[in-house]
């Protein structure tokens, strides 16, 4: 399937392919966008999400597909490779799959594996309240779920006002499938990809409730691997999206350690 993108920098800038995580569309790397200037951010709806198409399957395999079926369609070739939570572990799919498309592998606090109770947790959350009243009560339910510490509401509002659908009776709804949602998170339950033998960026949230092991990574690729850890919890790119922005930046750009 090719999926809907959307583009941000210089278009003829070095290209860097950013999936984003469940429940969420690649509007979400817009703030992100703006601490990496000079590259041409290219992100991608997955499957289920945004304006990209909904039928199934929905599984890690069949994203990553999409994924190198929608850079061909870009003519991306090989290109720097971003993914945050569940984008991670798609991310990291594609690159222990397909190593020969991904110049660097950036993870942001990648969902690689959670436990099968924080599975279960999180599917049946998502299954079950998709629709509020109205947008205000929606962004409520993010900043009221425990797992937002740093960052102000008017960044939430921002970044969810195009994940917004309003239905027919009044109220808005997610703009993603439930089954997609409840689907990745038992792929999240399952083991992680085998570690890719490429120059890896690991940004790990202080405060997340998503357990990156990143000593299996340090233990299979030694100083190929950097490490950095920022303020808040799960959501890098709202809770420290500046510090963020550096670690990514300096990766990139410039090749050195952040």
């Amino acid at each position: 399937m090719r999926l809907h993108v959307v583009e941000w920098g210089d278009p003829a800038g070095r290209p860097v392919l950013c999936l984003h995580g469940v429940s969420a569309r690649g509007n979400r790397f817009r703030r992100l966008a703006r601490e990496i200037p000079g590259l041409r951010l290219v992100a991608p709806d997955l499957r289920g999400h945004g304006g990209s198409g909904r039928e199934p399957p929905w599984d890690v395999d069949t994203h990553a597909a999409d994924v190198l079926e929608t850079a061909d369609s870009l003519g991306l070739g090989r290109c720097d490779l971003l993914g945050f939570s569940f984008g991670g572990r798609i991310a990291a799919t594609v690159a222990a799959t397909a190593p020969e498309r991904v110049e660097r592998l950036v993870l942001l606090d990648p969902a690689l594996r959670v436990t099968p109770e924080q599975a279960l947790e999180f599917a049946e959350r998502d299954r079950g309240v998709t629709s509020f009243a109205s947008a205000e009560e929606g962004v409520d339910a993010e900043l009221e779920a425990g797992v937002l510490f740093r960052t102000p509401r008017a960044v939430v509002e921002e970044e969810m006002r195009e994940d917004w659908v309003r239905r027919p009776d009044g109220r808005v709804e997610y703009h993603w499938l439930p089954s997609a949602v409840v689907t990745a998170w038992s792929e999240m339950a399952r083991e992680p990809p085998p570690v890719a033998d490429l120059p890896t960026l690991i940004v790990v949230a202080d405060r997340s409730y998503i357990g990156v092991d990143v000593e299996r990574y340090r233990a299979a690729l030694g100083d190929r691997l950097t490490v950095v850890t920022v303020p808040g919890g799960h959501s890098v790119m709202w809770e420290a999206v500046e510090e963020t922005g550096a670690a990514v930046r300096t990766f990139l750009q410039r090749g050195q350690t952040p």
